[in-house]
C-alpha cells in the first residue's frame, strides 16, 4: 500500500509532481471537449485553496480559476497595501470572484463578480489592467478616436505605477473573505499592509448564497425541524429531560469534521469541563490520522461578558511561561519586544496550556476591564 497523503498539501520541491484530477469537460468556445485539471494545495498564512486550469487542445482556448478550499469566512476582509517598492509588486496576491480592486490614485476600480478568482501578484494586477483595457484598440482607434486616445492614456497611466515614481495605494475587499496578501516579512509586522474584518449584511450574505433558517421556512412555507445531532436538538433533549446536564458534564462528544491543517475526514471530540476560578468552558479535540495534526480549541460554555478585559503580564521568570491561558476568537494579542501583533483579525485556535500554577507573580499581571 502507497503511502497516505493529506487532501491539502504544500507544493514544494521534494514533491515535482504533484497530484492532480484531470476531468474532461466542455470547451464554452468552441463546444468541443477540453480537458480540466484540480490542484488541491495550501497556500502558507493563508488557507486552502483548489487551482482549476482548462484547456481546449481544438481552440486553443485556455481559462485558470481558484476556489477556496474551505467554508465561507464569518466576516468579509477588506486590505489596503501601500506599494513603495520592488518587493511590494511581488507580493503574492490570492482574489476570490467576489473581490474588488481599487486605486485611488488612478480613480479606478474593478467591480466585484466581474473577474474570476486567481493567484497572482500586485504587478500580475496591473498587467491585466492593461490587457483587459487594450483588448480591441485598434477597432476604436479606426471608429471613436477620441475615446481611444483616453484609453491609451489611461494604459500609460497604468504602466507608470510599475515604475514605482511615487507610491500607490492598492484596496481589495471581499464579502466572502477569501482574499489575501502575501507579508514578505512574515511573521513580523507588515507596515505596508492593513487588513480588517467587517460584519455583511443581509444582501451580501444572500449573494453569497447564505439564508438563515428563517428565511428558509419562509420560501418552503415548513419549519425546520431540530434534529437531535444540531445543538438547537442537544439543549431540546436538556430542557425535555431526556438527557441531563450532569450527562452532559461526564460525556465525551465526537462528530464528524474535516482537518484543519489538510482537509481530510476525520473526528472531533468535544467535553464540558470546569475551569477553576474562571468558568464552564467546552474543549474540543481534533486528531488527523492522515498528516497527524493535533488541534485543541476551548470555547466559552456561557455568554458574552458585558465588559471587555485587558490583560498585561510581565514574563520574567521561567514559572511565568507555565501560567493558564484562555483565549477568545476576539482576542488580541501584542508583545512589543518583537513587535508581534496578532489576534481579531483572523479567528486563532483557542488554547489552554495545563501548566504549573503561577507562584508568587501575582503582581506582574493587570487586569483592566473597558467597555464594549
Amino acid at each position: 500500500m502507497g503511502e497516505t497523503k493529506p487532501l491539502f498539501r504544500d507544493l514544494t520541491a521534494e514533491d515535482p509532481d504533484p497530484e492532480t484530477t484531470e476531468i474532461e469537460s466542455l470547451c464554452m468556445n468552441c463546444g468541443e471537449n477540453g480537458t480540466t485539471r484540480l490542484l488541491l494545495t495550501r497556500i502558507p498564512f493563508f488557507k486552502e485553496i483548489v487551482l482549476m486550469s482548462f484547456d481546449c487542445p481544438h481552440c486553443n482556448f485556455k481559462n485558470n480559476e481558484i476556489q477556496p478550499g474551505g467554508q465561507i469566512e464569518e466576516k468579509g476582509v477588506k486590505i489596503k497595501l501601500k506599494v513603495e517598492t520592488q518587493k511590494d509588486l511581488n507580493r503574492n496576491v490570492v482574489k476570490s470572484d467576489f473581490t474588488s480592486i481599487k486605486i485611488p490614485e488612478l480613480d479606478f476600480e474593478i467591480p466585484s463578480q466581474s473577474q474570476k478568482g486567481e493567484v497572482t501578484t500586485v504587478e500580475g494586477v496591473l498587467d491585466r489592467i492593461v490587457r483587459g483595457l487594450s483588448q480591441d484598440q485598434e477597432t476604436r482607434r479606426k471608429e471613436h478616436a477620441d475615446a481611444a486616445a483616453q484609453i491609451d492614456g489611461f494604459i500609460e497611466k497604468v504602466t507608470n505605477l510599475k515604475q514605482l515614481e511615487t507610491p500607490f495605494m492598492m484596496i481589495l475587499e471581499d464579502i466572502s473573505g477569501n482574499t489575501f496578501i502575501s507579508n514578505p516579512n512574515a511573521p513580523h509586522v507588515d507596515g505596508n499592509l492593513e487588513s480588517h474584518l467587517f460584519q455583511r449584511n443581509k444582501e451580501q450574505d444572500h449573494l453569497l448564497g447564505i439564508f438563515s433558517h428563517e428565511e428558509v421556512d419562509e420560501v418552503t412555507g415548513e419549519k425546520t425541524e431540530s434534529s437531535g445531532n444540531t445543538a438547537e436538538g442537544v439543549m431540546k433533549s436538556i430542557a425535555e429531560g431526556e438527557f441531563t446536564y450532569e450527562n452532559m458534564l461526564g460525556e465525551v462528544m465526537q462528530f464528524p469534521t474535516n482537518c484543519a491543517q489538510c482537509g481530510s475526514p476525520c473526528m472531533t471530540n468535544m467535553k464540558m469541563t470546569n475551569i477553576p476560578h474562571f468558568k464552564e468552558v467546552i474543549i474540543m479535540a481534533t486528531n488527523c490520522d492522515m498528516c497527524g495534526n493535533r488541534t485543541n480549541e476551548v470555547k466559552s460554555g456561557g455568554g458574552i461578558e458585558p465588559k471587555g478585559i485587558k490583560i498585561e503580564v510581565l514574563v520574567s521568570e521561567p514559572d511565568d511561561f507555565s501560567r493558564d491561558v484562555l483565549k477568545s476568537d476576539s482576542c488580541y494579542l501584542y508583545i512589543p519586544e518583537v513587535e508581534l501583533r496578532s489576534g481579531s483579525g483572523r479567528p486563532w485556535r483557542q488554547v489552554y496550556h495545563r501548566g504549573r500554577p503561577p507562584t508568587g507573580h501575582e503582581g506582574a499581571t493587570r487586569r483592566q476591564g473597558f467597555d464594549v
